[in-house]
This record gives C-alpha cells, sequence and structure tokens, in this order.
C-alpha cells in the first residue's frame, strides 16, 4: 500500500529519523543505541517502526548479513520545511507572518535570538530584490 508522500512523522517516527539523519545510516541497533537510556524501546518495536517509515518511504534499507540497513530517503530540511508549512497551515491559518509573530512574542527568545532572525529578514529581503 503506497502512502501519500506529503504524509507528517509521528513523534516516535521523528526521533527515530533525527537519529538516522545524523548517523547517515543504520541498522536498528545503531539507532537504539542513540536514542536515550531511559528510552527502554524493545529491539522488536524499534525494528517494527522502521518498518513503518519504510513503508512510508521515509527511509529504504537494504539486506547486509542478517541485519537490515536503514538509509533516508528524505533530507531533514525538506522535511523541516514541509513541517513549516504544515503547521502554519494548520495552526496559523496559513499566515507565515502568524507563525513569526508568535514565535518572536514569546517572552522565553532571546535578544540574540531575535538579531539572528532579524539578520535572516534582512538579507532575504536584500537578496530578493537585488
Amino acid at each position: 500500500m503506497k502512502k501519500k508522500k506529503n504524509e507528517m512523522l509521528t513523534e516516535v517516527e521523528l526521533e527515530f529519523m533525527n537519529e538516522l539523519w545524523a548517523l547517515g545510516e543504520g541498522t536498528v541497533r545503531d539507532v537504539l543505541e542513540k536514542l536515550p537510556d531511559d528510552r527502554n524501546l524493545a529491539y522488536t518495536s524499534a525494528a517494527t517502526i522502521l518498518r513503518i517509515l519504510e513503508a512510508k518511504e521515509f527511509v529504504t534499507s537494504r539486506k547486509s548479513g542478517k541485519s537490515h540497513i536503514y538509509t533516508p530517503t528524505l533530507a531533514k530540511d525538506v522535511y523541516q520545511a514541509r513541517s513549516l508549512k504544515d503547521l502554519s497551515a494548520k495552526l496559523f491559518d496559513d499566515t507565515p507572518a502568524s507563525l513569526v509573530a508568535a514565535l518572536v512574542n514569546d517572552e522565553g527568545i532571546s535578544e540574540e535570538a531575535l538579531g539572528q532572525i532579524r539578520a535572516l529578514v534582512d538579507r532575504r529581503l536584500k537578496n530578493d530584490s537585488g
């Protein structure tokens, strides 16, 4: 059964993808070793999650001895962009300015972070008009 290409990851799937993105590729054991010690996830559960990610076409696998080696098919930045579009559409009425306003109005954001955001916006405006 083919899944939709624009599907979003569940929290645990994203946790696994983050480890695979960091590793580049890996076996079930490789991913399990990267998870926090308190995760206590069974090998079979981890294997199931990776098979689901393969069914959703977020990873491919190849056999190496008795193990499967999983490789992401989607770059992290591509998924980040897709997730932001999804968030913007669902929570911010598809108005990116509302999303950014929520971010910059957060009391916890530092002046340094605000300066970085300003620099990014300035650079984008300069490049688009230049």
